[in-house]
């Protein structure tokens, strides 16, 4: 074996390049981050090849000066911090000290600068000891070219420049969110691709993830002593197959932590359909010494003193932004321009003129007629059976005013889903509103107000607990064993009794009286895990609802029910009263609402 011995600074710069510069958008964006920190109002940036062949970030901050630039390519040489202290509280985007004798030792890098008030500017390559004069007017020059060209097996890894730049463009586009304060400028290959001005943090948002985002999202605003989250949370409705557009900042720095997409995920759990992936773009102010950046040298991770509260913070403010009703949360992009192509028939035969026109139901006599239906959560079904009206000629009258909506008049600008007209295939109700027309998925939007009562009427009552007549004992790691002893009180509010029988066994003794004929062991296994990583706040949320959920769906009217006009009308008034309604349990929208120019472009009036 050879001997122990020193490697060389050389050797050791690539070894930590390693950890930093992964492919040009790693490069790219520290050296972004050290643009920011310098105090830039506008960061241009350049690149060729998709950053392989060349990347030239400049910017207009306080600069370097000339005696510094040698010590700027030095590794663990930095201005952020001095001390111990400093690094548990840190304020600045970069400080570790490596970003730029990572880069220099596996690319060709010149660093020019001119500080505040210097007569002139300096350069300096990597290698070279001392800086030499330059022409710059203010700020500094990172240049950085044929990346891993001196490490060809690291070369090889890197994709097309098409897909280098796509990440390039990823870079760019989350730090550009991060300072909506700030202008930035990329251009790839000679060509301008993206471009944004000082703008606010809305206009900003809409700019980087598109109108489309930001005119349905959300407003996130929350303060609660020193934190504060702020943002879009898209419209559930919106969601994506991917998560491509989920964006998170603490302090500015955008990260990708557990914790927070865990939140963020529970505060979607019952707007969104399937396995969709909602867009947001978040931002989280916080105590810097609340939150750990040195985590890994990439700073793309971090770790919470206190993750519990973080965890229920940021989870009720997305929840408190979701949790309007149809009338609060309209859904603008909810209505696609319509064309004569979206009403041929499915099977190609469009009867004479070639395209088929909307069939309107008649309304027939019938209340509800739910095989479950508890008095407390069918208010409106009683309010609408009180206003029924009674006799032949009355109902003649009723079924008259369906077949020609334009007699009734315009809904009240209090009533935002507006009026019912008539209930289309027994499954949608159609209703007029100032705005045009409404449609509205009368089982989906029904199970909401259900589930939402379901809800509520549990929350103002303790959880019952069932003893089990045979306790369930299992092996369990340390881990379970500490968390039922440490939360033992969160578990019995819960409607839970789990005791240690050893260091290494449980026994369930009784769990939820609605959860019984669920699998003990399992059920007490996810709890416990979740207790011991986000508390006991939101624990029970998920199992609770889905049991809630599935009894509304078995209680919400049925499609082919046929609905009076009152009952409808009261359906409507229920929607804009209850949270969440623009969403069934399962995610699904329950409402559109289709503007006069929709109908008038369908129909080309005008032209």
């Amino acid at each position: 074996m050879r001997a122990i011995a020193l490697l060389p600074d050389k050797l050791i710069s690539q070894i930590a390049a390693g950890e930093v510069v992964e492919r040009p958008a790693s490069v790219l964006k520290e050296l972004m981050e050290n643009a920011l920190d310098a105090g830039a109002t506008a960061i241009d940036v350049k690149l060729e090849a998709g950053g392989v062949k060349r990347m030239r970030v400049a910017d207009d901050g306080h600069g370097i000066a000339r005696e510094q630039l040698s010590l700027a390519l030095l590794r663990h040489a930095t201005s952020k911090i001095v001390s111990l202290d400093e690094l548990e509280q840190v304020a600045s985007l970069g400080f570790r000290g490596e970003a730029l004798a990572s880069i220099a030792s596996v690319a060709r890098l010149t660093l020019t600068s001119r500080a505040l008030g210097a007569t002139e500017a300096c350069a300096i390559g990597g290698g070279e000891s001392e800086a030499r004069p330059a022409a710059l007017g203010a700020g500094t020059v990172v240049d950085v070219e044929d990346l891993f060209g001196n490490v060809p097996a690291r070369r090889k890894f890197l994709k097309s420049e098409q897909t280098e730049y796509a990440h390039c463009a990823e870079v760019f586009r989350r730090i550009a969110l991060s300072r909506p304060d700030l202008g930035f400028t990329l251009a790839h290959n000679g060509r301008v691709s993206m471009h944004f001005k000082p703008e606010s943090a809305v206009t900003r948002v809409g700019n980087v993830l598109g109108a489309e985002f930001a005119d349905g999202a959300r407003r996130v605003e929350a303060n609660a002593g020193p934190l504060a989250v702020q943002g879009l949370a898209g419209n559930p409705a919106a969601a994506k197959l991917s998560r491509e557009a989920q964006y998170f900042f603490v302090n500015g720095r955008y990260v990708r932590d557990k914790v927070l997409q865990h939140a963020v995920r529970a505060a979607y759990a019952d707007v969104l359909h399937g396995d969709r992936h909602p867009a947001y773009a978040l931002f989280l102010d916080m105590p810097p010494q609340g939150v750990d950046v040195n985590v890994h040298p990439a700073k793309i991770e971090v770790r919470f003193r206190d993750s519990q509260s973080v965890h229920q913070y940021v989870m009720r403010a997305v929840a408190a932004a979701l949790a309007g009703s149809a009338a609060e949360t309209p859904v603008p992009d909810a209505a696609p321009a319509l064309t004569p192509a979206d009403l041929r028939r499915p099977d190609g035969n469009d009867g004479e003129g070639g395209w088929r026109a909307p069939v309107f139901t008649p309304m027939q006599q019938g209340g509800l007629g739910l095989a479950q239906a508890p008095a407390a959560y069918y208010s409106f079904a009683a309010s609408a059976a009180a206003a029924m009206p009674s006799g032949a000629a009355q109902y003649a009258a009723e079924a008259a005013a369906a077949y020609a909506p334009a007699a009734r008049e315009l809904p009240a600008s209090d009533m935002p889903l507006g009026q019912a007209l008539a209930q289309l295939h027994g499954i949608y109700i159609l209703a007029q509103n100032h705005a045009g027309l409404v449609l509205v998925d009368m089982h989906a939007a029904h199970e909401r107000i259900l589930y939402e009562a379901f809800k509520t009427d549990l929350d103002t009552r303790a959880i019952a607990t069932q003893p089990l007549l045979i306790p369930v004992t299992f092996a369990a790691e340390a881990i379970e064993v500490a968390a039922a002893e440490e939360h033992a009180e969160a578990l019995q509010s819960l409607g839970f009794e789990i005791v240690p029988l050893s260091g290494a066994s449980l026994a369930v003794r009784a769990v939820p009286a609605l959860l019984t004929d669920a699998d003990a062991k399992l059920l007490a296994r996810d709890v416990l895990r979740e207790l011991s990583e986000f508390g006991s706040g939101e624990v029970m949320k998920r199992h609770r609802d889905e049991l809630l959920s599935t009894m509304a769906c078995h209680a919400a009217v049925r499609a082919n029910r046929r609905l009076t006009v009152p009952e409808m009308d009261a359906l409507l008034r229920q929607m804009e009263e209850t949270e969440r309604s623009g969403q069934c349990n399962h995610g699904r929208p329950t409402w559109y609402q289709f503007a006069m120019s929709d109908l008038d472009r369908l129909f080309m009036r005008g032209r």
